[in-house]
């Protein structure tokens, strides 16, 4: 990163590098990532999972999700409304409809995740991003979504990990007092 980078002009080189990811790449990724969360211990002290739908060239949730679903936790994926995201429980990738710029999202006539800290204490939220750096900063896609939703719900904010690829991590991002970091980055 140069001096001068802006967080626009970082969004758009890491998209153009992981948008020319091989499948064979995203495939060993997203097998490394769901090992490695399903193997954190954040994950096994869960019974709620806070996840995202993948979107694009992003790293797939889809088996994470499965295996969360399968073992019997709750997992609650996210849906923009206006300028915030409320997360809604699943039963299935199957629910998903095609949502904010086309994302699969929940539909919002089921349960919504209401939070609070003991809930907190029995939940892992897993974050997008478009960039991550070594000291935790993020990147997203420029709307805040994640910020805000932790700005509501700080006691979050001790069991969230960013999750991406590993051509996701630079050595330092710029950031901004409305930046909310992630509790940990796993990049694979």
């Amino acid at each position: 990163m140069t001096d001068r980078e802006t967080k626009s002009g970082i969004r758009s080189r890491i998209l153009k590098i992981r948008n020319a990811l091989t499948e064979e790449e995203r495939s060993r990724a997203a097998c490394l990532l769901t090992e490695r969360i399903l193997g954190h211990p954040w994950y096994c002290l869960s019974d709620t999972i806070l996840c995202y739908a993948d979107y694009g060239s992003e790293i797939s949730t889809g088996e994470l999700i499965g295996e969360a679903l399968a073992a019997g936790k709750k997992v609650f994926l996210p849906r923009v409304e206006g300028d915030s995201m409320t997360f809604y429980r699943i039963g299935g990738l199957s629910e998903l409809v095609r949502g904010y710029k086309g994302i699969p999202e929940p539909v919002e006539n089921g349960e919504c995740y209401r939070g609070g800290e003991q809930a907190a204490e029995r939940t892992l939220l897993l974050m997008p991003g478009v960039a991550f750096d070594r000291n935790r900063n993020r990147i997203g896609y420029g709307k805040g979504f994640y910020d805000r939703f932790l700005a509501e719900h700080p006691e979050l904010q001790q069991r969230s990990v960013g999750i991406g690829y590993l051509c996701q991590l630079v050595e330092e991002l710029p950031a901004e007092e409305t930046d909310i970091r992630p509790c940990q980055i796993i990049c694979v």
